[in-house]
Formats: C-alpha cells, sequence, structure tokens
C-alpha cells in the first residue's frame, strides 16, 4: 500500500525541487517508527541542505513529534500527502481528517518493479486490540469500482502482467472483493496474473473459494493475517477468527488448486501469551503448512487496549520471534525441495530472479526480458531460492 501511494506522491511531485526528500512513513509497530526516525536523521544527515518532508502513518498519530524534529521541514497526514497542491505548499504542518472518500489519481510506473501495486481499499473498521490503523487511516473505505478498472487498465496498457490488489484490509473491500477481482479479470484480460495484500481470514468466505477455483489468473499463493494459534489469544487481540477457522480455509483452497500455498503474519509474546499458548501457534504453522511466515515481536501501540494487559518480556518476545522465524525457514525449505524438478511459470524480475505463481523466488539461468512470463524447469535450490 505504501508502495502504491509513494508511486502517486512521486507523480504528483513531478513539479517539487529536486532538494525535496519526502519520507513516507510506517506506524504498525514501534520499530517501524523508530527505524523511520533513524532513516530520516540519516537522510538529513547526508543531504543537510534538502527540505525533508515526512508524511504517510507515523505522521498522522504523532504530527508534533515528528515536527518537532530539527531534520524535519515539513509534516503531512494521510490524506494531505496525496493532494497536489498541498504536497508543493510550503506550510509546516497539515494534518487533517483521515474520513474523507477515496479518490487517487492513475499511476504507471513503479520504478524498476514488474508487478503493480493497485490500492483498492483504505481503512479498517475492526478493532484489533493491538492495532493502530483505524486511527492513522480511519473507517473502510472503496475506491470506485470504475476508478479500480480505469488503474487496472493503465497497468495493462504499461505492460504490467501481474498486479497485487492492496490496502490496509483489503479483504473488506466494500464492493466485494469476489466481484471486484471478477471485473478486473474479466474486463483486463492483458493482467495475467493477480494477488492480494494480506488477507484477513474472516473475511475469507466459500465465494471467495470459488473464485480460485474458476479464475487461474489469481494466483495460488494467500498471506493470511493469522496473527496467532491459540484460541484465547486470538481472543484477546480481538481477532475474528479461530485456528480451526484457518485450517479450514486453507483445506477449502487445497481441495480447489493443489499448488496453493499459505503465507501469514504472526505476533510473538502477545500480552499474557504463555509459552503453552505460543506452542499452539507453531503448531498451527505446520497443521495448517503455512511457508511464508512474517513474524513480528510484539509491540506496544499507546492508546490501544492490549497496551494495558500484562506484558511479556521484551526479550521473550523476541526469542519467540526468531522460534517461529525458524520454524518458517523449516516450512519454506520443504517446500523448496516439493519443487525439484517441476515446471514453472515465472514472472521475470530487473535482477535475473522472478517470481512462481506460488510466490517463490527463481534464479533464472539465462536473461530474460524483465516483466515478461516465462516457462522454466527447477533444476536446483541456492540461497533459499529455486534455480530454474
Amino acid at each position: 500500500m505504501n508502495t502504491f501511494e509513494s508511486a502517486v506522491m512521486a507523480r504528483l511531485g513531478k513539479d517539487i525541487p529536486d532538494d525535496v526528500i519526502v519520507v513516507n512513513t510506517c506506524a504498525v509497530t514501534g520499530e517501524a517508527e523508530r527505524q523511520c526516525r533513524q532513516t530520516i536523521r540519516k537522510l538529513k544527515r547526508e543531504n543537510p541542505k534538502a527540505t525533508v518532508v515526512v508524511v504517510g502513518c507515523a505522521a498522522q498519530l504523532n504530527p508534533e513529534k515528528y515536527a518537532s524534529m530539527p531534520e524535519v521541514d515539513r509534516v503531512l497526514g494521510n490524506h494531505e500527502k496525496l493532494n497536489k497542491e498541498i504536497l508543493a505548499s510550503a506550510q509546516k504542518k497539515m494534518v487533517g481528517d483521515i474520513e474523507q472518500p477515496l479518490d487517487l489519481p492513475i499511476v504507471s510506473d513503479f520504478e524498476g518493479r514488474n508487478r503493480a501495486f493497485l490500492q483498492i481499499q483504505q481503512g479498517c473498521d475492526h478493532q484489533c486490540t493491538f492495532c493502530v490503523v483505524r486511527f492513522a487511516r480511519g473507517h473502510n473505505k472503496g475506491l470506485p469500482v470504475d476508478q479500480v478498472i480505469e488503474q487496472a487498465k493503465a497497468f495493462a496498457q504499461a505492460g504490467f502482467q501481474e498486479i497485487v490488489l492492496t490496502g490496509a484490509d483489503v479483504a473488506s473491500y466494500p464492493h466485494g472483493l469476489v466481484e471486484i477481482t471478477k471485473c478486473i479479470l474479466d474486463e483486463v484480460p492483458a493482467i495475467k496474473r493477480l494477488r492480494y495484500g494480506s488477507l484477513d481470514p474472516a473475511a475469507l468466505k466459500d465465494d471467495f473459494v470459488s473464485l480460485v477455483k474458476n479464475y487461474p489468473q489469481v494466483m495460488p499463493h494467500f498471506h493470511l493475517s493469522i496473527q496467532a494459534g491459540d484460541n484465547l489469544i486470538l481472543k484477546r487481540m480481538g481477532r475474528r477468527h479461530s485456528r480451526e477457522d484457518v485450517i479450514e480455509l486453507t483445506q477449502k483452497l487445497r481441495a480447489v488448486r493443489s499448488e496453493v500455498v499459505f503465507g501469514a503474519d504472526f505476533i510473538t509474546g502477545f500480552p499474557t501469551e504463555t509459552q503453552e499458548q505460543f506452542e499452539n501457534t507453531k503448531k498451527l504453522v505446520e497443521e495448517a503448512g503455512l511457508t511464508h511466515l512474517h513474524v513480528f515481536p510484539y509491540s506496544e501501540r499507546p492508546g490501544t487496549p492490549a497496551a494495558k494487559m500484562s506484558q511479556v518480556p521484551m526479550q521473550e518476545r523476541r526469542a519467540r520471534a526468531a522460534d517461529l522465524r525458524s520454524l518458517g525457514d523449516k516450512m519454506y525449505a520443504m517446500l523448496l525441495k516439493k519443487m525439484l524438478g517441476q515446471n514453472v511459470s515465472v514472472l521475470v524480475e530487473n535482477d535475473g530472479m522472478g517470481w512462481t505463481e506460488n510466490y517463490l523466488h527463481v534464479i533464472l539461468s539465462k536473461n530474460y526480458v524483465p516483466g515478461k512470463i516465462v516457462d522454466v524447469t527447477v533444476k536446483g535450490i541456492k540461497d533459499h531460492a529455486l534455480v530454474g
């Protein structure tokens, strides 16, 4: 989502002087904010005469904090950063209402990327106890269907064959995730491959399973926002699914597309989590066959209910994160071995590598045109990637 919005700002800011640096921040964890501040200081140190403009979620949540940094010249919120006039103005701080209709300009370039990101949705109406997205992004709102199709057509005309539908809670797209997917694939046949950003398991019903079955352009890789594998912890997180729901969903999707693989977001050391409850998360990874893990130690976000709960020591959170990542590496390595000898379809990237349909990195033995889809045979494994 930030990649798409950064591309929008790059287009809107073409007339802005070259000595302006725009930092599009994230606030999903405390560590993300720390890295944002570190980056701001580094950029100013390396470019002392540049004007530094801080925008995005961290700016939306804590405008005063960033405005007070000596390295920062301007601070803009999530709505303001996508306004051409405001982006080009000189006002020090503009962070206003985020409850505005979603209206995004058409973009067609992602600076060297060969997969296009299409933001169809913004905000979130759910109340996970650890999350600040609804404060930074507002309520759920969707890009109108005609604008989504127009953007997809622009990507196709620019030569993109794969797009990724993204948003803060993309599965809750107000006009229907299944319906908009069908519209794109039916009306823009030049799009050969379609993926999604992180998906909420609670929002995926049987119509989504039917979509995956009937539209081969939907790639057989789904990244699920699971967060934990223990039902009590999921309840305390405010999640709307159970571990059994996750297993059932993965089974249904594998039944219609045997090659499907799953990724997942997990938080380790959530308040009150015991070692036994953490072990249930590890068991879920194995039972559901999850292979692409994004693992984060729990990060307190001020103002959230979870921040007031009994906290797990940071050292334990990090140790559990390392343990879960290790399991994820093992599951991923097992998947790579299963791919040996198979013929796979690969989207070629600029670096002599590419992506299979089930989102595995492939080192290519020949030079192919970036952005093209080629068929290759998997001959080996190197550096946690396939060789084809």
